[in-house]
């Protein structure tokens, strides 16, 4: 680095120097004192105007100080005037005894030694570091100033003048006249002045951000830019590093070391205090909390920070508190620190937030970082940061908190408690061998009952999502039988969760609930009310009642009071049999009372569960938008899903809407060899099987409805409410030109359907044996199906039987009586109000949506096949345009192609504007249009953030908008509009 560089904006203070100089050579002489902080180039100067000086003809005397030589006395008399031959003389006298006066004996020699040379020649004595002089040798200085005014002698000292920790000592001219002195104090490089020092070193181009980092690294200290310069030559890097380990050859590391040991051991203390607290991000520090870790003088750290922040090393956050100027800067103050100092430091700071009323991550993100405290505070701090890290779905810091605790005193019960909690984080962000272990030790613990069967469940869950349901069962049955004799309570939940835990493996499902049953017909109490929910769930699987009844026994059961461990069991239950009845809206708030009750940070099989009906949910209402969203399809983290309920939602939803290469995609990416053998690997298949369908693969497809539905039979699952797999297979019959066995699938269908008796189910039976029963019997079984799913839920429906001849033949003539003995009756609601929540008026999205278009193309085709052409075309039309709104790509086309092989227009169904919206887009974007933010939106749809995100982006893309206040007028078509074609019967 040239001179002139380390020069900038010091021009004033060298022209000073040189009029100083030519006032001296007259024979009239003073002092000048250079001040300023360690690196700001008082060095520099000296040597610009000593080499000024020669120039001129002046002798130039040069000391520099340190304080290594702080205890000779003279020493820097000595540096003055070691050069002539006199001085030895005066050197090797004897010094002289204390309370000499300084015109007395070995320091008046000296003087007079000094005048000698200025008769000789006018002099400049240059002295550096002159703050680190010996004491006799400032006293002498001080005397010589006083007598210089008569002399051809310029004296130039430069001082360190910053604001430190500890008080400074008084400066050289302390005590002098002003008239004899002139004082300037060099301040920081302004941000101009440093980047065009930047700039004069660095080689080519340099982009603006770069040039500002390094003056931000630099501080504006001429020490530090030149030795970040020298360090940056070496490499041609474009972004400025944040560590010094990426710098070579490290000039910059030592020279903020330099500039720590200037500042004495105080200054470095706080320096490297304030280091550490700014590693936890903004607001971390502020002067007590700064004086309280670096154990420093309270009322000096203020000021301090005010001067850094001067001089560039600090710069305030946004909140006005201090941090380093760059984080090269702050690591390099931390570089010298010791490990174990810095985690003395961390604890000291942890005491002193705790002391003050901190936040309790703000204390444990001081433990983190500090050594084992050993004391309960600690402890209390770190469960306590994890408990709200916990509530918060922050995983990692719970996590971090966790394991840190372990390091502290826990007493033995508690000990448990918190291994069960760190086992189930473990276990659902690392990987799922990582949490069994330490469930394993709660489980042997000693500790409270409850604690014991909370870390039983989340072993149990652990050990069954991971395909091991026996052992699962085994863990809970034993911890039952050995330590819940005392506790009923708890052994009906340990029995609950071992049901609960059986639907992973078929064999161990039937052995569960077996005693299950048997239990309850004996002593319902053993079994408590989350057991009879889950025999209630049993049931209506298995085909053995009817939707109004499980439904009013699963409200009775859920308005009983229940232990909370057990009422843990109950909402998701009741959510699943909820949405089966097809009561969507109060299987959504079970849903929402079950995850606000579940801890997400311990492992239980309920929470999986309760996630699984929330995607069934949005599934059941034709809502794939948000089947796509949902957090268990579109993980946080980027990865494919791992549910296969998640999986098995998402592929039909991407059939659904016409994105077949995707949902081929996200099928073959399934592991199905590797999958746990449980209920959500039959959902899988089923999917499959739909997604074969839709490539035109009926025979693999069918392959995979069948296996769908012996594994389900396995299990007693044999009603249409979990999967249709028999529709579905009778589908894949007829399309391979099998109608008996088509039949025969669809009679059955209907038979499960009659005793479960909601519209969806009844109306998918009806309008798939229709499919297969042809004929004028097959249209008037259409016709029910959709009269049936179409039923306003304002409108009691017609209760009269259907007429004898509805059976279910292979044509018209064919004169077989319906299935199972009985008239396919319509569900019967003697009040409105008593209908299926969600059963819509005729033209709105409800909660049979999706098995309505079915039933319209199903009659579409039929009354096409019986020469009514023009009520076929309407029923299309309809079809296709219920389908556009859900955004259903697949039973859209479905119902066009039926329109064409009649001779009709193809329907010129929308795909812009407002009739362009599925009905969860219009819901949407309707209260976007009140000016609702996205955040309330979501809140009040029970919606993620991102699916109101995805909504409103495919809305603005549908109208042609761009803006949120275009919303209310786009959603409202002017009359200058094109009109939709003809459809089917207009929404009421």
């Amino acid at each position: 680095m040239c001179a002139p560089d380390r020069l900038l904006e010091r021009r004033d203070t060298l022209e000073l120097l040189a009029a100083e100089a030519a006032r001296a050579r007259t024979g009239s002489g003073r002092l000048i004192v250079l001040r300023g902080a360690t690196g700001t180039g008082r060095t520099a100067l000296l040597e610009a105007a000593a080499e000024q000086a020669a120039a001129q003809g002046m002798r130039v005397l040069r000391a520099r100080c340190s304080p290594e030589h702080t205890s000779i006395p003279l020493d820097t008399v000595y540096q003055l005037l070691a050069h002539a031959p006199e001085f030895d003389a005066v050197a090797g006298e004897a010094p002289d005894p204390p309370g000499t006066p300084p015109h007395r004996g070995r320091s008046a020699r000296l003087w007079r030694l000094l005048r000698s040379y200025a008769d000789e020649t006018p002099l400049l004595i240059a002295v550096d570091d002159a703050h680190l002089a010996d004491a006799a040798s400032r006293r002498w200085l001080v005397e010589a100033v006083r007598w210089i005014d008569r002399l051809p002698v310029l004296l130039v000292v430069t001082e360190r003048s910053q604001y430190d920790i500890d008080p400074p000592a008084d400066g050289l001219a302390h005590a002098l006249s002003s008239a004899l002195v002139h004082t300037r104090t060099l301040a920081p490089l302004s941000p101009d002045s440093a980047a065009e020092l930047i700039r004069s070193v660095r080689a080519g181009d340099t982009a603006p951000e770069w040039v500002t980092d390094c003056v931000r690294a630099g501080a504006g200290n001429p020490l530090l830019l030149s030795a970040l310069l020298d360090d940056l030559q070496s490499t041609d890097q474009d972004t400025l590093p944040d560590t010094c380990a990426a710098l070579y050859p490290g000039s910059y590391a030592a020279a903020v070391s330099w500039w720590l040991d200037s500042a004495g051991p105080a200054t470095t203390e706080v320096a490297r205090a304030l280091a550490a607290l700014d590693e936890d991000g903004p607001g971390t520090a502020d002067a007590d909390l700064l004086a309280r870790t670096a154990g420093a003088d309270s009322g000096r750290v203020p000021g301090w920070l005010t001067a850094m922040t001067r001089l560039g090393l600090l710069r305030p956050d946004p909140e006005g508190r201090p941090r380093y100027a760059h984080p090269l800067l702050r690591d390099a103050v931390l570089g010298g620190w010791t490990s174990a100092a810095r985690q003395r430091a961390h604890r000291r700071a942890a005491e002193a937030m705790l002391r003050r009323g901190d936040h309790a991550e703000a204390v444990a993100g001081q433990l983190l970082r500090a050594c084992p405290v050993g004391e309960t505070w600690a402890t209390a701090a770190l469960l306590d940061a994890a408990d709200l890290a916990a509530r918060d779905d922050r995983s990692d810091d719970a996590l971090a908190y966790l394991r840190r605790a372990l390091d502290e005193p826990i007493p033995p019960a508690r000990r448990a408690a918190v291994l069960t909690e760190l086992g189930s984080l473990e276990y659902a962000t690392v990987r799922s061998t990582a949490g069994i272990p330490r469930l394993a030790e709660a489980m042997r613990l000693p500790g409270p009952p409850r604690d014991r069967v909370r870390a039983a469940v989340a072993l149990g869950t652990a050990l069954a999502r991971r395909g091991e349901a026996r052992a699962a069962i085994d863990v809970l049955r034993g911890l039952r039988d050995e330590h819940l004799t005392g506790h009923p309570d708890l052994a009906r939940t340990a029995q609950t969760a071992s049901a609960l835990l059986s639907d992973h493996d078929q064999g161990v499902r039937q052995e569960v609930y077996r005693w299950l049953r048997e239990t309850a017909e004996r002593s319902p109490d053993l079994v408590g009310t989350a057991g009879q929910a889950l025999l209630v769930r049993y049931e209506s699987t298995a085909g053995l009642t009817s939707a109004e009844s499980a439904m009013d026994r699963v409200r009775a059961l859920l308005a009983q009071p229940a232990d909370p461990l057990e009422e843990a069991f109950l909402p998701g239950t009741a959510a699943a049999v909820a949405q089966w009845a097809d009561q969507l809206d109060e299987a959504e708030r079970l849903v929402r009372r079950g995850l606000a009750g579940q801890r997400t940070s311990l492992l239980h099989p309920m929470h999986t569960a309760l996630l699984n009906v929330r995607i069934d949910l949005a599934a059941a209402r034709g809502a794939y938008d948000e089947v796509l969203a949902d957090p268990e399809v579109r993980r946080p983290d980027g990865t494919p899903p791992t549910s296969a309920n998640a999986v098995a939602n998402a592929v039909v939803a991407l059939v659904e809407t016409g994105r077949i290469e995707e949902a081929a995609r996200l099928a073959d990416g399934f592991d199905l060899q590797n999958a746990p053998d449980s209920w959500e690997l039959n959902r899988f298949l089923y999917a499959r099987g739909v997604l074969h369908m839709a490539l035109g693969d009926p025979a693999a497809a069918l392959d995979d409805f069948l296996e769908c539905g012996r594994r389900q039979a396995a299990r007693d699952v044999v009603s249409p409410v979990v999967t249709p797999w028999r529709t579905a297979a009778a589908e894949c019959q007829l399309a391979l030109g099998r109608p008996r066995e088509a039949l025969a699938l669809a009679e059955e269908d209907l038979c499960l359907a009659r005793v479960w008796n909601t519209p969806r189910v009844l109306g998918r039976a009806l309008h798939t044996l229709a499919t297969a029963t042809g004929g004028r019997r097959g249209l008037h079984l259409a016709d029910r199906a959709v009269r049936i799913l179409r039923q306003d839920a304002h409108t009691p429906p017609r209760t009269e039987d259907a007429p004898a001849d509805a059976g279910a033949g292979a044509d018209a003539g064919a004169g077989r009586a319906e299935p199972c003995g009985a008239t396919a009756e319509e569900p019967r609601y003697t009040d409105p109000d008593e209908a299926p929540a969600g059963i819509a008026a005729r033209g709105a999205p409800g909660v049979a949506e999706t098995e309505l278009i079915a039933a319209l193309t199903v009659q579409g085709r039929l009354l096409t096949a019986a020469g009514e052409r023009a009520r076929a075309r309407d029923a299309l039309r309809e079809a296709a345009a219920r389908a556009e709104r859900l955004g259903a790509v697949r039973a859209r086309a479905a119902a066009e192609k039926v329109l064409r092989e009649g001779g009709a227009r193809r329907t010129a169904t929308a795909l812009t504007g407002p009739d362009a919206l599925t009905a969860g887009e219009r819901r949407i974007a309707e209260l976007a249009a009140q000016s609702r933010t996205n955040t309330e939106i979501a809140e009040l749809l029970h919606l993620a953030r991102r699916t109101v995100e995805t909504h409103l982006t495919s809305t603005y893309r549908k109208l042609g908008i761009r803006r949120r206040s275009e919303l209310g007028a786009a959603l409202t078509p002017t009359t200058d509009s094109p009109r939709p074609a003809k459809r089917g019967p207009a929404p009421r």
